[in-house]
Formats: C-alpha cells, sequence, structure tokens
C-alpha cells in the first residue's frame, strides 16, 4: 500500500518541525511549509491524502486556505490547528468543510489517530458514492448535480417556475447542459405526461426550419409528397425546446411571434390554422438584449420569450460539482461499454480540477468517454485525462504550462526593464539570487534583452 502522504501548514516553523517530525516517523511521507502561497503552490503539483493547518497563517486564515485547496483536492480531509480553541471556531471549522478541529498544544497520537480516522472517512465516502450511483438515472432535479452554490442557486429557481405556464429562457455557453435543464423543469411540470420536442434553430437551414416547426401540406413544396405534422402540433400540451434562439432567422421570428401571440399557425400549403397549447422553453449562448439591438433579433419576441431568464453558470465557475459529475460519467459510460470501473485516481482528478473546461460539462463528459474506452484498470489514472483520441495531450501538464509560463514571464520582465535584473527582481518580488536562478534554469541571459 502506498504511503499516506500528507500536507503541513503552520508558520511556527519550530512546532511545523516537530509535527514534521512526529508525522514522519510514524511512516508518513509529509511535505511541510511555513506559508499559504506555499502550500497552494504545491497542492497545484502533488496529490495529498490529508492536510494538518494551522488556523492563523501569515496572510490568509486557515479555513480559508481549506476552501482554496478544496478547489484543486476536494475529497482532502483537512485538520485544523489552533492555539485559539472556542467552541464558535470548531463550529465555523466544521461547517466549513473541515473534518476536524485540534486545539495546540495537542498530543501528537491524536493528531495520528485523526489522520487514520480521516483515512478511512475517504475510503468509505467512495464506497458510499459508488452504491448511490447504482440508482436509476432519471432526468428530475434530484438527479442533476448540484452541489455547488452557483447550480443550487440555479436549481432553486426552476424548481419554483416549473409548475408555472411561464415561458422560459436559458442563458448559458456550449456544453453548460441547458437542455437537460429544460427536460427537467418539462417533467417537473403538469406537462409531464405529454411530448418533450426539441430543435436546434441553428442546425436547419432557413428553408427548412419552418416546415420543421409548423409542418406542411402534400404539394406545398417539391418534395412534400405527403402531409406532416410540424413540432408544434406533435407538442401539442406538453413543451416545445427551441435551442440556439438567437440563431433563428428573422422571417420564423415573425411566425413564432404569432404562435406565441395567438396560440395558432397556418402549416405550409396549408388554407386552415392549427391552434395548439404548448409552452416554449428557448436556450442560447448568446445574449439576446445585445442580439436586439444589433437588429438580429426581433424585440418584441425577445419580450415573449424572456419571461423567466435563467442562467447556467460556467463548469470551472462551478468545481465544486465536477466529482459528482465524474463519478456519473464513469457510471454511465462504464454501463455502455460493460466495464467495471469505480473512480479516478487522485492525481486525475486533480487534473482534472485544476482545468479551466472551455467546453463546459460536454467537455467533461467527452474527457471521461475516452478515458473509460481506453482504460484496461478499475480506476482512471491521470495519463488518460485530456487526451485525444490520438493520444495528444489536449493541454500541458501543470508542469509543462508552469514552465512555459514562468519562460513567458522572466522575458517580458527583462524586456521591460532592459535587461536590468536587480530591477526585474524588484518587480517581480522575487531576490536577484533567485531570479537568476530562473533564468539559468530556462537558458536565458539578460544581456539578449540590454538595448
Amino acid at each position: 500500500m502506498a504511503q499516506t502522504k500528507i500536507l503541513v501548514v503552520d508558520d511556527d516553523r519550530n512546532l511545523l518541525e516537530l509535527i514534521h517530525m512526529r508525522l514522519e516517523a510514524t511512516g508518513y511521507d509529509i511535505v511541510s511549509v511555513d506559508h499559504e502561497n506555499a502550500a497552494k503552490e504545491i497542492a497545484g503539483q502533488e496529490v495529498f491524502d490529508v492536510a494538518v493547518i494551522d488556523l492563523q497563517l501569515v496572510a490568509q486564515d486557515g479555513l480559508s486556505l481549506m476552501e482554496d485547496l478544496h478547489l484543486i483536492h476536494p475529497d482532502m480531509p483537512v485538520i485544523i490547528l489552533t492555539a485559539h480553541g472556542s467552541i464558535e471556531s470548531a463550529v465555523e471549522a466544521m461547517q466549513r468543510g473541515a473534518f476536524t478541529y485540534l486545539t495546540k498544544p495537542f498530543d501528537s497520537r491524536e493528531l495520528i489517530l485523526q489522520i487514520d480516522r480521516a483515512r478511512e472517512r475517504v475510503q468509505l465516502t467512495g464506497e458510499i458514492s459508488r452504491l448511490k450511483e447504482l440508482l436509476e438515472e432519471r432526468f428530475n432535479f434530484d438527479n442533476i448535480v448540484a452541489k455547488s452554490e452557483p447550480m443550487r442557486r440555479v436549481l432553486d429557481q426552476v424548481t419554483r417556475i416549473a409548475g408555472t405556464e411561464s415561458n422560459i429562457a436559458i442563458y448559458g455557453a456550449s456544453g453548460t447542459g441547458k437542455e437537460l435543464i429544460a427536460k427537467a423543469i418539462h417533467i417537473s411540470s403538469q406537462r409531464k405526461d405529454f411530448p418533450f420536442l426539441a430543435i436546434n434553430c441553428a442546425a436547419i437551414p432557413e428553408s427548412l426550419l419552418e416546415s420543421e416547426l409548423f409542418g406542411y401540406e402534400k404539394g406545398a413544396f417539391t418534395g412534400a409528397v405527403k402531409n406532416s405534422k410540424g413540432l408544434f402540433t406533435r407538442a401539442d400540451k406538453g413543451t416545445i425546446f427551441l435551442d440556439e434562439i438567437g440563431d433563428m432567422p428573422l422571417s420564423i421570428q415573425a411566425k413564432l411571434l404569432r404562435v406565441l401571440q395567438e396560440k395558432t399557425f397556418v402549416p405550409l400549403g396549408s388554407s386552415g390554422s392549427v391552434s395548439v397549447d404548448v409552452r416554449i422553453i428557448v436556450a442560447t449562448n448568446k445574449d439576446l438584449k445585445e442580439e436586439v439591438q444589433k437588429g438580429k433579433f426581433r424585440e418584441d419576441l425577445f419580450y415573449r420569450v424572456h419571461v423567466i431568464p435563467v442562467e447556467l453558470p460556467l463548469l470551472r465557475d462551478r468545481k465544486e460539482d465536477i466529482p459528482p459529475l465524474v463519478d456519473h460519467f464513469i457510471k454511465k459510460y462504464s454501463v455502455r461499454m460493460e466495464k467495471k470501473i469505480n473512480t479516478v485516481t487522485p492525481a486525475a482528478m486533480q487534473k482534472l480540477m485544476l482545468h479551466d473546461w472551455p467546453g463546459n460539462v460536454r467537455e467533461l463528459e467527452n474527457t471521461i468517454e475516452y478515458a473509460v474506452a481506453m482504460t484496461n484498470r478499475a480506476d482512471i489514472t491521470d495519463d488518460l485525462i485530456l487526451r485525444t483520441a490520438a493520444g495528444q495531450d489536449e493541454l500541458l501538464t501543470l508542469q509543462e504550462a508552469r514552465a512555459r509560463f514562468e519562460k513567458n514571464y522572466l522575458e517580458n520582465l527583462l524586456k521591460i526593464t532592459s535587461g536590468n535584473v536587480s530591477k526585474a527582481a524588484e518587480l517581480a518580488g522575487k531576490y536577484r539570487a533567485d531570479l537568476y536562478n530562473l533564468m539559468k534554469k530556462h537558458g536565458i541571459a539578460p544581456q539578449d534583452f540590454k538595448v
């Protein structure tokens, strides 16, 4: 079994050294730092099983540092140490996600006991999570991942509006789950026993979109060899989801407005109107107000569809949701591919947490699908994360990214200071010796920047 790896953070160097020695003597692999910035830097490079953090640090309290570390290692237990023990501090620490709380001076045996308990809880939590994933998936609010505060606010909003008849506009970047939210609203509404039909307005040519929405009569145009019911007719008493409505042509917008106002429309080639009762949910990754100002979206239609706006956050703004989403997608694709895969390794999860996810949840799902397909183990390792089917990294490793940033930063710094290392060190907040070491590491010569 691999050594338990522990991060210890305390600005009291004497106590830090003492804790380091005692834990190391127990057989743990210890990394100890005396500043919160160093802790965050090392956490971005290595995976830890447990963190032990002092409550009072140089420029940041231990609870805030704990929350920062949880954005990188969400399941890592944190033990808070303090010389200012109080019930209030203990309660706050536990409420904000600490595993436990010890008051200085403490018995090192008690710290070791709590570390072992923290490791046991992580293993137990993993087993419980895997058991929960065996439950049947359905499109409802209970099964939409919403551990993060931004998504909790979204679900609170849509839960309250699902039972209304108001039209809803869902805003969000590609891959944020707009259709999933629309389906959940439909299933939670009084229309749940009737159809939910979706169409992507950007994916269908203008010449075909009208017939897809409103249907046509035989002979209405070349190729119309029989009558065809459109989306609105087939969705009667149910819900229509118009995705990417910001890309709907103006000519179709006028016809859609009439349907919303009069609840009737005329199929292509028909002389009679059709009455429908549908709820409209629209979605877009554009700002419809800006589209109105540009003349690309009708203002009167905007006010019809923008009755209740719902804003979906980017995945990088809801990183607490990444671990449960990963578990969900592993289960989904393990079943589909008939594989027995339990989880991702801590290093793989770290890589997932540090990525910015420009493709949002859809990109995360594709990443996990690829990893499930390629792994021959019971878990997913970090070498399978964020790689294309061709086996090339889509994203630099953290070490490579840091090296590239450091080199670019140093070059820009020396350009600004015309190769003056003293001025560059002052601007960077570093010692001249440290700056020289970095330049040597990246093969940069300050004289190349002198003018």
